[in-house]
């Protein structure tokens, strides 16, 4: 029995960005096609309405997509099921061919690489669009990539999709074209890109707010050395990385403080016009996801979801989660990127890794608009890495080849992380935690950073937590400013009451730490009368800024590149 003819009608209304890629393909018509879309841009929809479009013109006969997860394959299925196309998700290498009554099949990145000539064989039966969807995957491993390059060379169209393409190794992904910029580098060429920023301001992708805590942390060593350190403040490499990983514990406090702000966060948010929004904590390893899990069910009164990805019916919780209306999901890593729960509007980073590639992908977990005014809210440790990947949210990145810059040592550690999912003693046996509190340190929003820190259960914090869950990125911004102003204020008309003597007497002078604070405050009130001048963006502001003084973001500057972005900014 002959598959039934694809329904063009029946996929969603192509969105701008999408009806201009796909002229550009259609146009094109060559072999190779690599789209660069932010996650929930609509890169499923984009590639199903090709698909269609190639199946009914006859250009080819059979469609393959290759994912990263077997849960992926399912939601492609369903998918592709919607628009007339029969794509079986069930198919096996030991099957060889599949059956007639389908359009094709899907497949996982894994299963081409344990058998390249199988799929290379039924590849060279039909004419056939191959779908690579997240196609830096292919750069997993020499085997995976390998093996797609072998079995869909005879393709007759190659359809890549990625929301990020970069890697931070120099594995070279397959099919994809690398522009030689010099020097023996190369980098990554898109047929087609649509950005975080550009789908910012479609009002395709919401708008994120980052919750940065910091606090004080106290560990031992193995050698019975106890260490306190604060997080958020300039460390070595070796005492962020224990201070981060002590923060974590699910012993400590500052987890369990954590957890409660951002569950106060989703009510707000489910109170305020996202009634069935959900939250995901991204943990570390199995046992740290059980254990936060336990205190979200004390801190709620109702069971989280768990999922470790190498468990039987991950799939299924995955899927039974995002149709309830359940608050809480834990999952080990991140729930993979392409899994759709656009429900997901609260997350809580509770993990040590720090790589650009990983830090996208769990970001794009909650980006996924709805409706226009949706927000996102993520929690995370106030350590340097994250803060400027925070801070860097819209920046476009590519995968880069031959780059002289050698691998830092949090890329080597989450690779080792991610060769599985299990608890490690690894931890342990280096040092054992002891404490940690939590404070909200800043609130990073379109590059800015606001706020000065408060504690954890605080007035001032519950101000941060309270943002309304409907507003434009616009809004966002003025809302973010007003609570920095009203915080600033109600400094000043406590500090006489607290020490009227104290006030006759020469002031003390600022700590670093203060008049860091005091510059990025004075910083973003610039940036603001900046954006009501001219009607720029604050984190173009921000940007131009970067671009002409240098450094990092500012929730990262120095005093010094502070005190520059103020002068630069006010000689505009």
């Amino acid at each position: 029995m002959a598959p039934p003819r694809p329904d063009i009608e029946a996929l969603s209304p192509l969105r701008d960005w999408q009806r201009r890629a796909l002229v550009t393909y259609l146009r094109r018509r060559s072999e190779n096609f690599l789209t660069v879309a932010t996650p929930g841009a609509g890169k499923t929809t984009f590639a199903l309405r090709i698909a269609a479009e190639l199946l009914l013109d006859g250009t080819v006969q059979a469609v393959t997509v290759v994912t990263p997860t077997e849960h992926l394959k399912i939601q492609w299925e369903r998918a592709a099921a919607r628009a007339g196309i029969a794509l079986d998700a069930s198919f096996r290498n030991s099957d060889v061919h599949s059956t007639s009554d389908f359009h094709g099949v899907v497949l996982t990145y894994a299963q081409v690489g344990m058998a390249p000539d199988v799929h290379r064989r039924r590849t060279m039966t039909k004419s056939t669009l191959v779908i690579l969807d997240e196609i830096h995957h292919a750069g997993d491993s020499r085997t995976w990539g390998d093996g797609v390059r072998l079995a869909f060379e005879p393709a007759t169209r190659r359809l890549m999709l990625t929301g990020t393409p970069f890697r931070s190794d120099e594995n070279p992904i397959p099919f994809v074209q690398y522009e030689q910029l010099g020097g023996g580098v190369s980098k990554s060429r898109s047929d087609t890109t649509y950005g975080y920023a550009d789908a910012l301001s479609d009002n395709v992708v919401r708008p994120v707010i980052f919750l940065a805590y910091s606090g004080e942390t106290r560990w031992r060593t193995s050698a019975g050395e106890e260490l306190a350190a604060r997080l958020g403040e300039p460390l070595t490499q070796d005492l962020i990385a224990q201070a981060w990983r002590t923060a974590l514990d699910p012993q400590g406090d500052w987890m369990p403080q954590v957890l409660r702000a951002a569950d106060a966060r989703l009510q707000i948010v489910r109170g305020g016009g996202m009634p069935d929004a959900g939250g995901l904590v991204i943990a570390s390893d199995q046992n740290a996801a059980r254990s936060y899990a336990k205190l979200l069910h004390q801190i709620t009164g109702e069971k989280a979801t768990v999922v470790l990805s190498d468990e039987d019916g991950a799939s299924k919780r995955i899927g039974e989660f995002a149709e309830s209306t359940s608050r809480w999901m834990v999952a080990v890593r991140m729930v993979s990127e392409g899994v759709d729960i656009p429900r997901l509007a609260v997350g809580v980073y509770a993990t040590s890794a720090s790589t650009p590639l990983y830090f996208a992908q769990a970001i794009g977990r909650f980006v996924r608009a709805r409706r226009p005014g949706e927000t996102a809210s993520v929690f995370l440790p106030s350590v340097p890495n994250l803060l400027e990947l925070a801070s860097d949210m819209e920046v476009q990145r590519d995968h880069v080849l031959g780059d002289v810059k050698k691998k830092q040592e949090e890329d080597l550690e989450l690779e080792r992380a991610q060769r599985a999912d299990k608890a490690s003693g690894e931890l342990e046996s280096t040092f054992t935690a002891l404490s940690a509190t939590a404070e909200l340190d800043q609130v990073i929003f379109d590059g800015a950073s606001w706020g000065t820190p408060v504690q954890s259960g605080s007035q001032e914090e519950e101000e941060y937590l309270g943002l309304p869950g409907l507003l434009t990125a616009d809004q966002v911004s003025l809302l973010l400013a007003k609570r920095q102003s009203d915080q600033v204020k109600a400094a000043k008309r406590s500090a006489p009451a607290e020490a009227p003597v104290a006030a006759r007497a020469p002031s003390a002078p600022r700590t670093p730490a203060e008049r860091r604070i005091l510059l990025r405050r004075q910083l973003n009130d610039l940036v603001g009368a900046h954006h009501h001048r001219t009607n720029q963006p604050h984190g173009k502001i921000h940007a131009e800024l970067r671009r002409l003084c240098g450094g990092p973001p500012s929730a990262q500057a120095t005093i010094e590149q502070l005190e520059e972005r103020i002068a630069t900014l006010q000689s505009w």
